[in-house]
């Protein structure tokens, strides 16, 4: 026998009654794929972006037994796991920020193909800054700037304390703001086009 449907904004309840009904799951799917996926796409491309959402939720379903119900939103479990999956293609990431840095163009254009010449040159800076970053200070500055998570959900996302989150934070920061004020080629006009997480 089955209980009632699982409430559409609790995911702790989701995947509680998805171990007994497991098409359930679908519904958490549906709710916080496209998220996920925007952010892989805007930390790898679009190609990889797909194989990244299917596996982050492939990886959820297969490991539903042990997600903690005291944790009613799956969001920060979900990005943790996607952050996982991005960090074995950091170095994919890397070169793709270097060659932005490099070359001004953006070998993940297709995701972000509205913007201007201008813009991709001024986003030059910005990607030779975000590449320097270790992958831990770069995996906690995008998960809150890309994916627009709090503090606390980022410790959760990684599975690390909220101060490790802070101080990563506070050290990223101040090395793309050094970063953006040495580099020559980035103009105060350019400064605008800077994300505010920067400043």
């Amino acid at each position: 026998m089955t209980g009632p449907p699982a409430s559409a904004d609790d995911d702790a309840e989701v995947v509680a009654q998805s171990l007994e009904e497991p098409e359930i799951f679908a519904g958490l799917y549906d709710r916080h794929a496209p998220d996920i996926h925007r952010y892989a796409a805007r930390r790898l491309g679009e190609g990889a972006a797909d194989d990244i959402t299917a596996e982050t939720f492939l990886i959820a379903f297969r490991s539903r037994h042990r997600y903690d119900g005291s944790h009613r939103s799956a969001r920060p479990w979900l990005y943790g796991i996607a952050a996982h999956l991005i960090g074995k293609h950091r170095r994919s990431e890397e070169r793709g920020l270097r060659a932005l840095a490099r070359t001004g163009q953006d070998p993940v254009a297709a995701s972000w193909s509205d913007r201007s010449d201008d813009r991709i040159a001024a986003q030059a800076p910005l990607a030779a800054a975000l590449a320097a970053l270790s992958p831990g200070d770069r995996h906690v500055l995008l998960l809150v700037a890309w994916a627009d998570l709090g503090y606390q959900e980022v410790a959760e996302a990684l599975d690390i304390p909220l101060g490790t989150v802070r101080s990563r934070l506070n050290r990223a920061r101040r090395k793309v703001r050094e970063a953006l004020r040495l580099d020559p080629s980035f103009t105060p006009d350019a400064m605008e086009l800077t994300p505010s997480w920067t400043k």
